[in-house]
């Protein structure tokens, strides 16, 4: 190929410790995954890339870095299920990580270290990049069961099972109900809530995005797909966090940080008045980036400060 494999600095606005800051090493992600090349070719600058407006380029990317970088050497997804953006999910482990060091403290490793994905999705992004960067132990739960379905084929395809415990959450008035188990203790939750009210104003976002992008008809997709459930549900990303909000008091004490990212600047005005209302003790509010998406983790805990130091006691026991 006409580049070099030699990567290109990139990506300076992502976590220091994001190992998807240099720039995509085409030829490397090739070795690992040949099902990539055919969709490698030269861009408009005369660098080796793919098609992003391509959803099977996509979600071939993916697979490629998943096991180039992380040694997932198994992935896949139902098709019309979100593909994400993998260094913009990285990012969100690696803040929440953050959380459990304070003042530049040493990072916890390992499965003493609990962490709930609520809405883990088919792609089970979360768990198989925390694993595999810090060896946590996660319960990835998920009201879908086709996503249940394939996010527990890949756990076990990829050895995974004794870390990644996928839960079928039955329920669409919990989040954390009948899914947090009797005298059950997680140091971190993390969410990628559904952005949209409704279907309908999902697919007209998408309609302007591309139109924006002056992509033809043809081309008028979502690239990085998403169902239902995945995109929208009643009130919106804001309603969403309310009532996560909400449930969260109802377990307070029997986590560390609850977190949760939140793609709209009005959102947080609206989750900071809830975290009021429910009496949050401790409230974080990160700025994200990847590109020109802008994004926050948002981050509370029930627990007083000296009850938050005590808390590292459970990982060294």
């Amino acid at each position: 190929m006409p580049q070099s494999s030699r990567p290109q600095k990139e990506k300076q606005n992502l976590h220091p410790r994001n190992r998807h800051r240099d720039r995509y090493d085409f030829p490397a992600l090739i070795r690992s995954c040949p099902e990539l090349k055919p969709f490698v070719t030269l861009n408009a600058y005369g660098e080796l890339s793919v098609d992003f407006s391509d959803p099977g380029a996509v979600k071939v990317l993916n697979k490629a870095l998943l096991k180039h970088v992380y040694g997932i050497a198994f992935w896949d997804i139902p098709q019309g299920y979100l593909c994400p953006p993998i260094p913009g999910r990285a990012d969100y482990i690696h803040y929440a990580a953050d959380l459990l060091a304070p003042d530049a403290g040493v990072i916890p490793r390992g499965p003493a270290v609990r962490v709930l994905d609520i809405g883990v999705g088919a792609n089970s992004i979360y768990p198989l990049i925390g694993v595999k960067e810090y060896g946590w132990k996660f319960a990835g739960t998920d009201i879908d069961p086709v996503a249940v379905r394939f996010a527990r084929n890949m756990v076990e395809a990829n050895d995974l099972a004794p870390l990644i415990d996928i839960r079928k959450q039955a329920s669409r008035e919990q989040m954390f109900g009948g899914i947090w188990r009797q005298g059950e203790f997680f140091d971190l939750t993390i969410c990628n809530p559904p952005f949209y009210a409704s279907s309908g104003e999902a697919a007209s976002a998408a309609r302007r995005k591309w139109m924006n992008l002056e992509r033809s008809t043809a081309a008028r997709t979502r690239n990085f797909g998403g169902t239902g459930s995945e995109l929208w549900c009643s009130g919106g990303e804001a309603g969403f966090l309310r009532r996560m909000i909400a449930e969260s008091a109802l377990f307070g004490k029997r986590c560390l940080w609850f977190t949760s990212l939140v793609s709209s600047k009005d959102s947080l005005y609206h989750c900071n008045k809830a975290l009021e209302k429910a009496g949050a003790a401790q409230v974080r509010t990160i700025d994200m980036s990847q590109g020109q998406k802008k994004s926050r983790m948002l981050a509370w805990s029930f627990l007083a400060l000296p009850e938050m130091a005590a808390w590292g006691s459970r990982w060294r026991s």
